[in-house]
């Protein structure tokens, strides 16, 4: 997987024959994509794994939904956390730890007596994959300061490639997994990928410094644990509340914004804050992106969790063969990358890319219990064109609208609202399908990402901001 990505880069990359001295170190591309994968990865690969992994332990759709959010609860909270330690401390040290704790996540779940192990098993991964996006970033602004010029488009739009469309192989290798060693082996799989970002960890990235607090101080006196522990404190009861709103959790909202509001207090006075929230708050276009991403994720991961259970429980097709109907949207995504990767202008991504999603949710909401699989592929075709704009966009809007001091924790953001958004995926899957995925409930979640996709097409339609990002100097600004 990261020769393969490592492939499509070298070709989207121009001045192959330049020294590393001369332009961006091209060393750094296996552990900068190998990092970043395993999050997304991991995301993904459950899919296909809930229906085996509920009959062996007797649960419903509705438990098992926990090891889809057991995950996204641990990333929404450490991305930004390790992204912010990442600023300060360079991405070496966290990479190697959260690849670490990657490895042993992957034996605790490969060997968990019960859901309960393995849903532990989930927060660690959900933890141990943390620093792989974060640390890219970092390095990627880094090499920009080093050769003092822009890193090549084909190393954003490869990174892209690998956190959200690689995710996409996801079901695939998830069924291919089940059908040799159950789905205990998809845990298994990130035994040999730890040990492989542990060693190009270790080999490539350099002990990049980090920046240095602005009073002087060392790196571990100005860590805001204070505005660390309210934003973990909020964010947890913000997140136990989506995952079972109607469970007597009434309390949950209230708690999220008591901390949320001292949170808000701590930063505004703290000399070195986790999250800066006046550079933030004064920066409405990368909170604009935050939200469009949040829509995005439910979209995306309310189909390929949704979906995927329907195709197996309501179609009646195999883990494997359902893994394999997903195959062309990451093929297509893939693609659609490629192809547009090395233009900077993000507009016309996002505005084709929300089409593209109305019409693949619009499309589910015909679907039957007997629609032939040429009709499930060709809805997995349409979904692969956002699949693979969406991610690009989103993430390349964040690298020219954050501050370049703190592209680590806004680059955490950026997957805290994603992961948020597809924690809400996973409580609409968990509420509809209830007992078992089938039609009826597949039509109903189809309406609801139908809302969220004509959500983040007005959202991107009336930001003017992204008109500015990609234009050469003084060209006109164009739709």
């Amino acid at each position: 997987m990261s020769a393969g990505a490592t492939g499509v880069l070298a070709r989207l990359l121009p001045g192959r024959g330049r020294r590393p001295s001369d332009g961006f170190d091209r060393r750094l591309l296996a552990p900068m994509m190998t990092g970043a994968a395993l999050n997304p990865v991991n995301s993904s690969i459950i899919s296909v794994s809930l229906v085996p992994i509920g009959a062996a332990f007797g649960a419903p759709p509705s438990r098992t939904a926990w090891l889809i959010s057991a995950l996204y609860l641990a990333t929404a909270i450490g991305q930004p956390v390790v992204g912010r330690l990442i600023d300060l401390f360079g991405p070496r040290r966290l990479f190697l730890a959260g690849t670490a704790l990657t490895g042993v996540a992957g034996v605790v779940g490969m060997f968990a007596p019960s859901l309960g192990v393995l849903i532990a098993a989930r927060v660690l991964l959900g933890f141990g994959t943390c620093a792989g996006y974060p640390s890219a970033m970092f390095l990627i602004r880094s090499e920009a300061r080093r050769t003092g010029r822009e890193s090549p488009a084909g190393v954003l739009t490869a990174l892209a490639i690998t956190t959200q469309t690689i995710s996409v192989v996801g079901p695939s290798l998830g069924g291919l997994l089940i059908g040799v060693g159950g789905w205990r082996a998809t845990l298994a799989v990130n035994i040999p990928l730890s040990l492989l970002g542990l060693y190009l960890g270790a080999r490539r990235i350099p002990a990049t410094p980090g920046s240095r607090p602005a009073d002087g101080r060392g790196p571990l006196r100005s860590l805001d644990l204070p505005g660390m522990a309210l934003f973990a404190g909020s964010l947890v009861c913000l997140l136990l509340f989506l995952m079972d709103p109607g469970g007597g959790t009434w309390y949950l909202p209230a708690l999220a914004a008591v901390a949320g509001a001292g949170f808000a207090w701590r930063e505004l006075r703290a000399e070195e804050p986790f999250i800066d929230v006046r550079v933030l708050g004064g920066n409405l276009p990368l909170l604009t992106t935050y939200g469009r991403a949040l829509l995005s994720y439910i979209v995306t991961y309310a189909f390929l969790y949704g979906f995927t259970q329907w195709m197996e429980q309501g179609r009646g097709l195999s883990a494997s063969q359902a893994g394999l109907v997903q195959l062309p949207l990451f093929a297509m995504a893939i693609v659609v990358s490629a192809i547009t990767g090395r233009h900077q202008a993000i507009r016309g991504k996002l505005v084709v890319g929300a089409v593209g999603q109305i019409a693949a949710c619009a499309l589910l909401l015909f679907l039957h219990a007997d629609s032939p699989v040429w009709t499930l592929v060709g809805i997995v075709l349409i979904l692969g064109i956002p699949q693979g704009l969406n991610s690009l966009a989103l993430q390349n809007a964040v690298y020219h609208q954050a501050d370049q001091d703190r592209i680590g924790s806004s680059a955490g953001l950026l997957r805290t609202f994603g992961y948020l958004g597809a924690i809400v995926a996973s409580a609409a899957n968990g509420a509809l399908f209830g007992e078992r995925a089938d039609t009826v409930g597949l039509h109903e979640l189809a309406a609801f990402m139908l809302v969220a996709s004509l959500l983040f097409f007005a959202v991107t339609v009336l930001d003017r901001s992204l008109r500015r990002i990609g234009r050469e100097p003084g060209a006109p600004a164009r739709g």
